[in-house]
């Protein structure tokens, strides 16, 4: 797969569900709606995808349910991170097997490896396949971040791990990657409020939240940041940061659904604990939300 498929929009899925089991008839009207915006890839079974609480047979069968609906049509990043490299590896391979056409890999969360385990951890997954692997830094979730240095030296050894989401919050992490690597190397930004600024420092696009449920305005944003319109783009990015700022008031992907729902995007806001809904002042605040902000 040419890596530039990688730029742009790509959004991190949230998982429907209804009565304690994924809702797939929901999820496939989802990926739908994502591919008729004009998104340039599906993130299935990341964070936003609640993909802690997935059992592994949910995780692959939300993957592929993904893959069938979108039927090349788009890009697929498959989530298929763990803190475990047993678990990653057999959810890599699997995501693999079903057609995914990318990785998504988040450093081992709560065991806070070294630099060096890092690297081990990443190249034992780059060895099963050859298609592109994104990292995924985030420091606030895993207690650890990916080190430029340590990106590097993967790259080096293994080209097809060709980008990064960074979920650092900050632009100079971006820089530094970009300085350090070229601009061949691909950074996403890992949050919706921080895009255009990473972009405007050489990150190529974003993994998004909003997009779940304000797919157009993020796909045009990013899209004139790409031709170098920034004036444009800092307008849209001005209009929705208040949205960008309302999808976090809570746990993530808390917020994303009930707004989805609101705006008769899913049929349930419901969410696994340990996650749990709304508090009532919060609902009252993003029904608002989805009143005033337009999703095309």
């Amino acid at each position: 797969m040419d890596k530039n498929r990688l730029k742009g929009t790509h959004t991190a899925l949230i998982t429907p569900m209804l009565d304690g089991k994924v809702n797939f008839a929901d999820l496939e009207r989802h990926v739908e709606r994502q591919i008729a915006s004009g998104v340039s890839g599906l993130v299935p079974c990341g964070t936003t995808g609640e993909s802690p609480t997935l059992s592994p047979d949910e995780h692959l069968r939300v993957v592929e349910a993904t893959v069938k609906t979108s039927a090349g049509r788009t890009t697929v990043i498959a989530g298929t991170g763990a803190n475990s490299t047993a678990e990653a590896l057999h959810l890599t391979k699997a995501a693999d097997e079903a057609g995914s056409d990318a990785f998504l890999l988040v450093a081992p969360y709560y065991n806070k490896p070294s630099q060096e385990g890092l690297l081990a951890h990443f190249g034992a997954i780059a060895e099963i396949t050859k298609k592109p692997i994104v990292l995924y830094s985030i420091p606030s979730r895993c207690g650890i971040e990916i080190s430029t240095s340590t990106v590097a030296r993967l790259y080096e050894k293994y080209p097809h791990i060709c980008g990064i989401k960074e979920a650092g919050g900050r632009s100079a992490k971006v820089s530094e990657t970009v300085a350090t690597l070229g601009s061949d190397y691909l950074v996403l930004s890992g949050d919706d409020a921080l895009t255009l600024p990473f972009m405007a420092c050489g990150a190529s696009g974003v993994i998004s939240v909003a997009s779940n449920a304000f797919p157009a305005p993020v796909v045009k944003m990013v899209e004139l940041a790409q031709a170098n319109d920034f004036e444009s783009a800092r307008k849209l990015h001005i209009e929705y940061l208040h949205v960008f700022g309302e999808l976090f008031i809570e746990p993530n992907p808390v917020p994303a659904k009930f707004v989805m729902k609101a705006l008769g995007m899913i049929e349930s806001d419901e969410v696994r604990l340990p996650l749990c809904n709304l508090r009532r002042e919060n609902m009252e605040r993003l029904a608002k939300l989805a009143k005033e902000f337009p999703t095309e």
